[in-house]
């Protein structure tokens, strides 16, 4: 089975996406039917929706998203971790059988210490105890804080969502290299191959320009901890969704057989998730 562990759905009405302003060419609806059309196309049978609000009624509307529509196994929404009601809100959004994962927008925060204040470590603690996931929306300024939150919550499952949005426009690899590799060396810590044509030139990037970077995630982290995402709709301000399935199956090491494969095609967003509706 082929998931793409990394796609948004909107209503622009809905009015809670502040960082869509009316200049931008992703300030329109995107919704299931016009994701369909290229899921067929490439063969990718399930998706993972990922969060775009800082809102719960946003998760709520994804989740009655996913449950009309079949091709959506999973939805990765957002708590207020700062809230001391998170707890109540977190207990009644599980019983949703496909909420499936938490993101905090971390880079969107003016704070990049954000993730280490008391009561967000306090309520990522509950989370590792439960041994829920977690999305983290990172730049490369965020890792040092990172690494000091797994060695806070080393039981914390998370996913570096997009590489950390490494600087591949300028080519540049460290310190995100070596502070990638750290990041790594915590075994409940997974990565997204997703993301990546955004971070690059969005009108000449080749797979040349990317391929470092993934590369480096995908020797760090091995075969079993990365996942694709294609990040859709929000590619598109640089590729389309075919574009973006076959570069990141073009990135996996020629030397991978195919259960490799499959499994950072699929297999590994069904275990990291534990995806009710990838079977």
């Amino acid at each position: 089975m082929i998931i793409d562990a990394h796609q948004h759905f909107w209503r622009i009405d809905r009015g809670d996406y502040g960082w869509l302003t009316p200049a931008s060419p992703l300030y329109r609806d995107f919704l299931p039917p016009d994701l369909a059309p290229w899921l067929a196309q490439t063969g990718v049978d399930r998706t993972v929706v990922v969060q775009a609000a800082p809102t719960v009624a946003e998760t709520e509307y994804l989740l009655a998203l996913a449950e009309e529509t079949p091709f959506v196994a999973g939805v990765v929404g957002w708590l207020d971790l700062e809230d001391s009601a998170m707890p109540k809100t977190y207990e009644r959004l599980r019983r949703h059988p496909k909420f499936v994962g938490v993101r905090p927008m971390l880079q969107d925060l003016p704070d990049p210490a954000w993730v280490l204040r008391p009561k967000v470590l306090d309520h990522l603690r509950l989370l590792a105890r439960d041994d829920f996931p977690v999305d983290l929306l990172i730049y490369p300024l965020h890792l040092p804080y990172i690494l000091r939150l797994l060695d806070a919550v080393p039981d914390l499952r998370a996913v570096i969502d997009h590489l950390a949005k490494p600087p591949i426009r300028t080519g540049e690899l460290d310190p995100w290299r070596e502070q990638m590799t750290q990041v790594a060396a915590c075994p409940n810590v997974w990565c997204k191959l997703s993301g990546m044509v955004t971070e690059a030139d969005h009108r000449s990037w080749q797979p040349a320009d990317i391929e470092p970077y993934a590369a480096h995630v995908l020797s760090v982290f091995g075969p079993l901890r990365v996942m694709f995402g294609s990040d859709w709709p929000v590619c598109t301000l640089a590729a389309d969704y075919m574009q973006v399935y076959h570069l990141a199956v073009g990135l996996l090491p020629a030397a991978w057989g195919a259960a490799e494969r499959a499994a950072v095609m699929g297999g590994n967003a069904a275990t990291f998730y534990r995806l009710p509706h990838a079977s």
